[in-house]
């Protein structure tokens, strides 16, 4: 009897190492995503995280690299580092750079088509503008509007619609 108990717990040792060895091949594979995250992040996003001189480092390295097998490589080296880092803390503050980025992204695309209406769609659009941005100095919108348009009809390149663009991106920040 003494041997039966003794060949299970061999089997469910057995059974829980190969699980293991899933698991922690598993939890790498998640750790370089996380390390091929980094590295797409800018350098004062990567300066408010709290990562290990050799994780910042091998970052750096990975910039240098040119050579796309080298660089799978490499996430495969910080990877590996990852192992040492508090990885849900990291998971958690990218995910935060990456809404802010995304929530960015959102407005742009908005000033995108308020521009374009503004553009294609004259006073109509110009008047729902006003409304939702009331601080706007409707003068200048317009002769930005005018320059654009003719800019348009003329087929030449978007200066004007990028002054647009910008002075419509500023009132939103504003």
């Amino acid at each position: 009897m003494n041997n039966d108990n003794f060949d299970n717990n061999h089997l469910d040792d057995q059974d829980e190492e190969w699980l293991s060895k899933t698991e922690v091949k598993r939890q790498m594979h998640a750790l370089q995503e996380l390390g091929a995250r980094l590295t797409k992040l800018n350098k004062e996003q990567l300066n408010k995280l709290e990562l290990g001189d050799s994780l910042r480092n091998a970052i750096e390295e990975f910039h240098r690299i040119k050579s796309n097998g080298a660089q799978k490589r490499h996430l495969q080296y910080i990877g590996k580092i990852m192992r040492t880092e508090d990885a849900e803390k990291i998971e958690h503050d990218i995910g935060l750079f990456e809404a802010g980025q995304q929530a960015h992204t959102q407005v742009f695309h908005k000033l995108e088509r308020w521009r374009d209406r503004l553009i294609n769609d004259g006073n109509p659009a110009l008047q729902e503008y006003v409304t939702e941005y009331p601080d706007a100095d409707i003068q200048h919108i317009r002769q930005l509007i005018r320059n654009a348009q003719k800019e348009k009809k003329m087929e030449k390149p978007p200066a004007a619609a990028r002054k647009l663009f910008k002075y419509l991106r500023e009132v939103a920040g504003a």
